[in-house]
């Protein structure tokens, strides 16, 4: 029955294959945190301090002389060193491009949405405008009226005089 079981999840992975198992992430952060601490002077301040320490030891202290004056040792580490430190500074410059990249769309996003919004906004304003053009002000109401006053006073009143109606019958020419 178990053989049944394991041939029907053929096509699912199986967790945990391995004991160990590295996190690709967790690796990166790792190493952009190392990428970081080699650009600081206080790495620099360090390995200067070990490198004098280790030039004293092997051309004082006769007896510990470990690495004589071509000091082989000493650039046999700087190698290594620098074997490591170019792959993990290149992976710290790869996830800042990737970070930069992200950040980038976000503004390009931004960007569009900014100018959508200023776009329907100037649209909005163009139409307020022309709105407020037509809509009657008080200065133009009260210039109206006064016109209108003035035309008033200056007709003759029609009022008191009456009109004088004719009749006519049907057939009177």
């Amino acid at each position: 029955m178990p053989e049944i079981t394991q041939r029907r999840k053929l096509d699912q992975p199986r967790l945990g294959r391995s004991r160990f198992e590295i996190d690709p992430d967790g690796f990166a952060r790792f190493s952009e945190r190392i990428a970081r601490f080699l650009g600081t002077g206080r790495f620099l301040a360090i390995q200067t301090v070990i490198v004098f320490f280790w030039i004293a030891l092997n051309v004082v202290a006769v007896q510990w002389q470990w690495d004589p004056y071509p000091f082989i040792l000493l650039n046999l580490a700087f190698s290594t060193q620098a074997a490591y430190a170019a792959p993990l500074i290149l992976l710290a410059q790869n996830r800042q491009d990737d970070r930069d990249r992200v950040a980038l769309d976000e503004d390009r996003a931004r960007a569009e949405r900014t100018k959508a919004d200023t776009e329907y906004l100037a649209r909005e304003l163009v139409a307020l405008r022309l709105a407020v053009g037509e809509v009657v002000t008080r200065d133009y109401l009260r210039s109206e009226l006064e016109k209108l006053g003035e035309r008033l006073d200056a007709r003759p009143s029609e009022r008191v005089r009456k009109r004088k109606v004719k009749l006519t019958r049907p057939g009177d020419g």
